[in-house]
């Protein structure tokens, strides 16, 4: 097969020349293996023919020798039969000559083994035969037996015992291994008869590559949760102006929160010598905000920027919220309007709610030098506030000074919508240029800063996620810390157990605070939270059962689809003596609002909506909250919940469980350091006073639908 790939290789050559150069190449080839095996000690070159003849040879004398026994001896099979002597010696020559057997590799090895097998098998059979012929001893049975590829005659017990141990054992008296045969098994490539082996590394127990998170993510500002702790009252607040202060007074507001008496110092440090330079010409770091659900976060960003900004003189956007839904939005631009009473700063909305050029001309006017702005602060959608930027002539960002992003775990999921590129290139436009390293070309020139303010319940650990809002060396404040120190909650415990735990909770060695931000949520300490196993055709009657027996009032009723709001809401009406309202995405805005005013004034017990009303609304008021079908997600439950217990008050949130539906939520609330959540017992005999209106609710029910799909139609 060599010689014809040479020939191939070789090409239009004659046919002598292609012969002698293939013999020249085979001798060499020869030549050096020989020397290979010269240098391991093998002997001569032997070709594949000769091999054969000689081992043929040499079988055919050991048999004849074997077939010819001694006088007056009888053939057996003894310890150390012509087997073992194969075995432990070597291979047996045409002269009955035992050549030393050397450890050998590859096709050699094979070659020796094939040729004792032979001679094994042919000693066996001989003496198969010539003992049968012989018959001297009755009682010595010959049996063949294959043991590890090789032929044996055991004669009785103790021998064959024997012999199987001497098979297996070596030369030393050790198990004989192929590992032997193959060298040296040490891990890595090693030098091993003249080749490199490369060797057979050992698997290695891959060590848990535990989680980092960056400084500010891991060691934050922890704000305490419990908002009963109104240590601070408004009129003892330092740096805040007089004006704000009597804005404060008319909102009936005599304490600040938590959150409120740390962030609102921290932004309004960053603005000590003037909104314009920063603090001392340094660039201010970004703030992130992660506290419960009405802790106060949207008063902790108001308040500062006000400040900040009321002495402006000429009118320029320099502050704007973004939000992720139109509700949110107009609740803080609401917000804006009460506590800038007294200040020449006017607000703006964009959110979509009007025209188009509606919201143009509230921005925009014109004069004599060209296009001006109107309002210094813009309260926004994310879609909305692009069409302006791409849309708007004189819609000018370049003296923004506050971003502030509001619900921002919800708005990161709007990045991808590049609304944020959008913003950054409109704000670093018209000469304004993007910071840079600080050095000391860079530091002789003007810049004004653009700080972002993140707030959020459920604000995300993802840094990566973090990172694509270029965040400038961000610090965290936030009530969250490791669920894993949350004590369980024992019925027992009162209100002053739980205050206690929250402050060992919070404080560490020598009274410094300190805290860990891993992912966990946490809600108002006045919630209270409960499970209600329920199965699925009783979740109406259960509702009816907190409504008409248990006097549930305040209530707000969470679904997860708009087809069983609207289902639930005109079963309940349809049952009568309660006053029910809907909200979903479908009601228009002016409606909605109306709803919510009716709920707030009490007009209506019971408000059933979707998800669309779980997130920032500020209601005030609510004293339950029922999750008629169980939130998909953490997020969503926290948002669900936070509608009641906020700004300090008390409340209580059910959970309308299925048996299957049990295990998700208890793995989804550990997600929020929550272990253990109290069952609420609803007995069937509670509900058998309702059973024969809520039937004839139901046949009503039917009647309703045909007639909505007719009008549809």
């Amino acid at each position: 097969m060599a010689l014809f790939a040479i020939t191939r290789y070789l090409g239009d050559d004659n046919t002598e020349e292609q012969s002698n150069k293939a013999d020249a190449i085979l001798k060499k080839l020869q030549a050096n293996a020989e020397a290979r095996r010269k240098r391991r000690g093998i002997g001569t070159w032997n070709t594949p023919q000769d091999n054969s003849k000689k081992k043929l040879s040499s079988e055919k004398d050991q048999v004849k020798n074997d077939l010819t026994p001694k006088s007056g001896e009888k053939i057996k099979i003894g310890k150390k039969s012509k087997l073992k002597e194969c075995d432990e010696t070597g291979y047996a020559d045409s002269d009955n000559e035992v050549i030393p057997k050397k450890k050998r590799k590859g096709k050699f090895d094979k070659e020796e083994k094939t040729s004792c097998e032979n001679n094994n098998s042919l000693q066996a059979i001989a003496q198969g035969s010539e003992s049968s012929k012989l018959g001297s001893n009755a009682d010595t049975t010959t049996k063949e037996l294959k043991f590890r590829g090789k032929a044996k005659s055991v004669t009785s017990g103790d021998e064959e015992e024997q012999e199987i141990e001497d098979l297996e054992l070596g030369d030393n008296g050790q198990k004989a291994d192929e590992t032997e045969v193959m060298g040296d098994t040490q891990e890595g490539a090693h030098e091993y008869g003249g080749f490199t082996v490369l060797g057979d590394y050992k698997s290695k127990q891959t060590e848990r590559v535990s989680r980092v998170l960056p400084d500010w993510l891991s060691s934050p500002n922890v704000i305490a949760s419990d908002l009963k702790q109104k240590t601070t009252l408004v009129s003892e607040f330092k740096g805040l102006d007089p004006d704000i202060h009597l804005n404060l007074k008319e909102n009936k507001i005599d304490y600040f929160f938590p959150v409120q008496m740390q962030v609102i110092p921290e932004i309004l440090d960053t603005v000590r010598y003037g909104f314009v330079l920063g603090r001392a010409g340094f660039r201010p770091p970004d703030i992130c905000v992660s506290a419960p659900t009405g802790s106060g976060k949207t008063l902790a960003f108001v308040l500062p920027i006000i400040q900040a900004l009321k002495s402006r003189v000429l009118c320029r956007i320099r502050a704007m919220v973004v939000l992720p839904v139109r509700d949110l939005a107009v609740q803080v631009f609401k917000v804006f309007l009460q506590y800038t009473k007294g200040t020449n700063l006017k607000v703006g909305m964009i959110v979509g709610q009007k025209q188009f050029s509606v919201e143009q001309h509230a921005l925009v006017r014109q004069r004599v030098g060209g296009l001006e702005s109107k309002v210094d602060i813009v309260v926004a959608t994310p879609g909305r506030l692009v069409d302006h930027i791409n849309k708007t002539p004189g819609f000018s960002l370049t003296d923004l000074r506050f971003l502030v992003i509001d619900e921002a775990d919800r708005i990161m999921e709007h990045v991808k919508q590049d609304w944020l590129s959008h913003v950054e290139n409109a704000v670093f436009s018209g000469g304004r240029t993007a910071p840079s390293s600080l050095n000391v070309y860079n530091s002789c020139k003007h810049h004004m800063p653009l700080q972002k303010l993140l707030f959020s319940a459920t604000l995300s650990q993802n840094p990566e996620k973090l990172q694509q809002l270029n965040l400038f060396q961000p610090k965290l404040f936030t009530s969250v810390v490791d669920g894993g120190s949350l004590p369980r909650p024992l019925e027992s415990e009162g209100e002053g157990n739980k205050d206690d735990q929250v402050t060992d909770r919070l404080s560490g060695p020598g009274g410094e605070v300190k805290g860990q931000f891993v992912g966990k949520y946490t809600t108002p300490l006045g919630l209270k939270e409960y499970t209600v196993e329920v199965e699925a055709f009783e979740k109406p009657l259960v509702i009816l059962h907190f409504l008409h027996n248990l006097q549930y009032r305040h209530v707000l009723c969470f679904t997860n689809s708009v087809e069983s709001t609207h289902r639930l809401y005109h079963l309940i009406r349809l049952f009568g003596g309660i006053n029910v309202a809907e909200i979903t995405a479908k009601l228009q805005a002016s409606r909605r609002s109306k709803v919510l005013k009716k709920f707030q004034n009490g007009s209506i017990d019971i408000l059933i909506c979707s998800d669309a009303m779980a997130r920032g609304m500020d209601i005030d008021d609510v004293q339950y909250v029922i999750s008629y079908d169980p939130p998909p997600y953490i997020k969503t439950y926290i948002h669900r919940v936070g509608r009641t217990a906020r700004a300090g008050k008390e409340g209580t949130a059910l959970s309308l469980l299925q048996k299957k539906e049990f295990h998700h939520f208890k793995t989804m609330t550990k997600e929020a350091g929550k272990t253990y959540i109290e069952k609420f017992k609803v007995h069937s005999k509670e509900m058998e006073g309702l059973l024969e209106k809520y039937q004839a609710a139901l046949q009503q029910l039917q009647q309703v639908f045909m007639r909505e799909r007719f009008e549809q139609r």
